[in-house]
Order: C-alpha cells, then structure tokens, then sequence
C-alpha cells in the first residue's frame, strides 16, 4: 500500500488540530495561568510533525484507493488522539499517558467519559481543550477531511459514510460541497445553542464550553456535578434541544434549506428517533412520580433530560439517575445502546439499523403466514434490498459481539458485573457515564485500572468509526489487496 496521501491527509489535520491548540493557549494566558506554556509547546510539537508529515508525503495526482480510505480514517483517529494527549500529560493535572489518552480518546469519539476528578477547580485551559476536542470529533475533523479529499483528486463520499454510516443519498453531488454546508449548519447551530446558554444564566466560559460539548453529543462538562450543577430549567430545556437537534440526520438541515421545510419531520428515522423518546420518558417520569413520591413536573423534567442525554449518546447529568430505583437502570441501560440517527454526530447503532431489523422480521413473519406471498421489507418507503439487511445483520452480530468480548475483559481485570457491562455499552455506543457507584452519572473512570481504560479506549474507537472501519484492517485479505 502506498501510504503517501495517507500520511498527507493525517498531517493536514495534525496541523489543524494543532492551530486549535491556540485557543487554550489564548484561554490560559488572559487568565494568568501558566499552562499558556504546555499548549503553545503542544502545538508546535503537533504543528512540525502534521506539515513534515504533508510536505514530505506529496507526490503529484495520486488516488486513494478504497483500502487507503480505510487505513487513513483508523490512522487519523488515532494519530490525533495521541497529539492530543499531550496537553493533558504536561499541565498542570498531570495525568498519566494512560489516562491522558483515554480523555483524549473519550472527547475526540464524543464519548465523554472522564478520569478527570475537581472539574470545577480544573485549569480554563484544559476544560476548554476538552470541549474543543468533542466539537471537533463531532464533526469538524470529519468536515475537514472531506474538503481535503478533493485535492487528492478523490471524491471522498465513502470516508464521510463510513464516519456517519448514513449510506442513503446525498442532498449536494459532490462531497466538498456537503462538507461546506455541513460545516456552515454545524457552526450555526453552535453559535445559536451558545447565545441561548449565555441568556439562560450562564457564564460566557460556561456557555461555549457546554455549546461545543451539546450540539456534538458529546457531554463534557465545566463542573462534576454536569448540567446539574446549574440547577437552572431553561438551561436544560436548552441543552434537551440543542442534543436533540445534534442528534438529527445533518442532511435533513439542508433539505429543509433547499426548500423542503418538512423534509425533517417527513423521515421516518426521525419519527421512530423522536417517539422513542417520548415513549422511554413518560415511563421514567410515571416511575419517579408513582416510586418516588416526587412531583410530576419535577419527575417529569429530570426523566426528560437525562433520558435524552442518554439516548443521543451525550452523557450529561442533571441527577444521579443510577439511583432511581431497579426498573429505571434496565431502562437506561437498554436505551445507551439505541443512539441517534445515522448522519449526526451521535453515537450508538443508530435508529436506522433498528428500523431495517424491524421491517425484515414483520417481512420474515408475514412470509411464515403466507408462504407463497411475495413481500417485501421497505424503509423511509424505499424497498430494502437483501445486500443491506445482510449489511445490518452484520452490523448487529459484530457489535454485540465486540460489547461481549469487551464486558468479558473488563470483568476479568476486577469489575463488578453492573459496572463492567455499563462501562462496555457505554464505550462501544460511545455514551459517557456507565451506571453504578464507581462509574456511574456521579462518579468518573479513574478507579479502573490502566488496563480497562486501554480496552475502553479501543472500544470508544470501534464504536465511533462503525466497527467495520477497524476491523478489516485486522483481515489477512486487507493487506493481501
């Protein structure tokens, strides 16, 4: 394999990623801090390595073939967690490589899960890196790649597909102009979530970060106790929009744009994506009242809140909803798992997987009552065809498999049952917080020992790029060509 355009888009981002160092940079040194110094030394570090990278590996009009594709998504994903660890070793937190990337790893996969204990006293700069981090995971550093395939002279759809696995069709022809009207609606968004936080009541510090940390589904916060910390109801019905919005197919925007204004609303995805949550909530909230003593309106807005934040795979907290009782951790445990819709920046298997299972089986039973009918499974009223539901199918075995292996590892290194299944289905489905004392919406990943930490960085990686991504690069078949 040729891996000169690989290593030219790697350092083209490597050296993006370092010009966003500067904003801790900017962050520490209008505060006083002297972490200014770690970032500043950071990006030079990141900012050398990303254009020796570019400069060294151009050689004319070269293409990347479709196991280059492959290899440069892993390659850029991991390449970029580990120059963003960097900061996280040398300030002033000093944490330890394993935990550094592991943070790294959790923001850039939108993960949110944390090893970071005394947020609320944490360096500015470093709470801004974190946010920065999640924004860019959520879709910026996948924006930028599909600009920069064009110079490659590739058309680049296929890296997009397999970062969002939404294979349907595409609202603009070509993939530089998606990622420019992707990247316009995504900053929009986020400046629009960021005005409303900051005339809710919070600080101007406060509201960027936790902007950057919403619309990419991510759920990194300022403070330990997260959205809860605030104790403010429009900040959470703010923060319940901005996640669901984050959560919604980003090509739907733009059909809305191109005149469609119902083109949102229209999708089934979206339907089946917005009834869920309704469904998930009415009950929680009728626990928390019937259960609880607690009264409707405040049963109902805590089980509103933390039901979608789990369910986009953001991971804030606006109560410690592990201690709720033993029907609603079945509960949140299932839901960790469902995620938003294919095409956003949330994680898990997405609503559109769910939907083609569905229709296959109602197909599958109407055939076993019928058998000489002819039927057939439609999703969004399009017909399925057999190569996508074996695709789903797929899909489905390898992700509860990579979940088993991964509950099995970490039940091996010493975890209680409950928090070494949560932690794995929260890894994979890149969600945050597990459920339990140790882990759960109260408590942070640092316990685990270094090796869980490993294994749940793996599996924040798999779970982020569709499994798939990775895995073929582990074939014998791959590297043959």
């Amino acid at each position: 394999m040729d891996f000169r355009p690989i290593f030219l888009v790697v350092g083209m981002l490597l050296a993006t990623l370092a010009l966003t160092m500067l904003v801790p940079v900017a962050v520490d040194a209008i505060s006083g801090h002297a972490d200014w110094q770690v970032f500043a030394m950071s990006a030079g570090v990141t900012l050398f390595v990303g254009v020796a990278m570019a400069l060294t590996c151009r050689a004319g009009d070269l293409r990347l073939s479709l196991h280059q594709a492959f290899a440069m998504t892993t390659l850029s994903w991991l390449l970029l967690a580990a120059f963003a660890t960097i900061p996280f070793v040398f300030s002033e937190l000093r944490l330890s490589f394993t935990d550094a990337f592991f943070e790294a790893m959790s923001g850039f996969t939108t993960t949110g899960s944390t090893v970071i204990v005394g947020l609320d006293k944490a360096p500015p700069g470093i709470l801004m890196w974190r946010s920065l981090l999640q924004w860019l995971g959520g879709i910026g550093i996948i924006v930028t790649a599909i600009a920069i395939l064009p110079l490659l002279n590739v058309g680049g759809m296929q890296l997009f597909r397999m970062e969002s696995s939404d294979r349907s069709e595409k609202a603009l022809p070509r993939a530089a102009q998606i990622a420019s009207a992707i990247g316009v609606i995504y900053v929009v968004l986020s400046v629009a979530v960021a005005v409303a936080y900051w005339l809710a009541g919070m600080s101007g510090f406060d509201a960027i970060n936790h902007m950057m940390t919403t619309i990419a589904t991510g759920g990194y916060s300022t403070h330990d106790n997260s959205i809860g910390h605030f104790d403010n109801v429009k900040i959470e019905i703010i923060a319940i929009v901005g996640m669901i919005a984050g959560s919604l197919p980003l090509v739907l925007y733009l059909r809305t744009l191109q005149g469609r204004p119902l083109a949102i609303l229209a999708d089934g995805q979206v339907q089946w994506f917005l009834s869920l949550i309704v469904a998930v909530t009415v009950v929680t909230a009728g626990w928390l009242w019937l259960e609880g003593a607690v009264h409707p309106l405040t049963a109902l807005r805590h089980a509103t809140f933390n039901v979608v934040s789990v369910i986009t795979t953001t991971g804030y907290a606006s109560a410690d909803y592990g201690a709720w009782g033993s029907f609603t951790l079945p509960i949140f445990f299932f839901v960790m798992f469902v995620g938003g819709c294919s095409g956003s920046t949330a994680g898990g298997i997405k609503i559109f997987r769910i939907q083609v299972l569905y229709a296959a089986a109602r197909m599958q039973l109407r055939r076993l009552a019928h058998p000489h009918g002819v039927f057939i499974p439609h999703y969004n009223r399009r017909p399925i065809s057999e190569e996508v539901i074996v695709s789903v199918l797929s899909f489905f075995f390898m992700w509860f498999f990579t979940f088993s292996m991964l509950s099995l590892g970490l039940g091996m290194l010493g975890l209680d049952f409950l928090t070494a299944v949560s932690s794995a289905a929260t890894a994979v489905a890149n969600v945050g917080p597990a459920l339990g004392p140790i882990a759960g919406p109260a408590g942070t990943f640092q316990p685990f020992p270094d090796a869980a930490k490993w294994l749940m960085s793996a599996g924040m990686l798999l779970g982020r790029l569709e499994l798939f991504t990775v895995m073929v690069m582990l074939t014998r078949s791959f590297w043959r060509g």
